[in-house]
């Protein structure tokens, strides 16, 4: 293989890279908690895009509640925003794991 040949393979690797960066972002993954009374979507930027609070969870008296649920809520949208960013890479990177692309 010559280095014509390498450096071709690289830019269509890095189309790819750009073309599912863009699918991704478009894509969402949502993550329901305290039976449904918080939701949250996030994106595939791990950018926060929607949050429904249910108003009965909603207690003057305990926000540790309500903001214990958006934080679970939020980290679990996160974790599985990050799953389908590691599934779709390494159908792109054939399961290599290479430091650095998300």
């Amino acid at each position: 293989m010559d280095m014509q040949q390498i450096m071709q393979q690289a830019q269509q690797f890095q189309q790819k890279m750009a073309g599912l960066q863009a699918e991704l972002a478009e894509r969402t993954v949502t993550s329901s908690v305290g039976g449904g009374m918080v939701q949250v979507t996030v994106n595939g930027r791990h950018q926060l895009v929607e949050l429904k609070i249910e108003p009965a969870v909603i207690n003057p008296e305990d926000p540790e509640m309500l903001r214990d649920l958006v934080v679970a809520a939020v980290n679990d949208a996160m974790a599985k925003a990050q799953e389908m960013i590691q599934a779709e890479m390494g159908k792109l990177t054939g399961g290599m794991n290479i430091p650095g692309l998300f």
